[in-house]
């Protein structure tokens, strides 16, 4: 479980990296290409990361 641990916080530290050191991001005020596949990612890790604990992810 611990792999599922390191990878969500692996993926939350890229994300917020990312995000406040693009000079993109900051030029638009929005997030650019890599921010949101970043994101994407880091959803993914933390969906993993509750299905691993037990939680289930909220349905829409």
């Amino acid at each position: 479980m611990s792999s599922v641990n390191d990878a969500l916080d692996n993926a939350r530290f890229t994300y917020e990296q990312h995000m406040r050191t693009c000079r993109q991001c900051h030029a638009d005020a929005a997030p650019c290409a890599v921010a949101k596949h970043l994101l994407r990612i880091y959803n993914l890790a933390r969906r993993d990361h509750l299905r691993a604990t037990g939680h289930d992810a909220p349905r829409a």
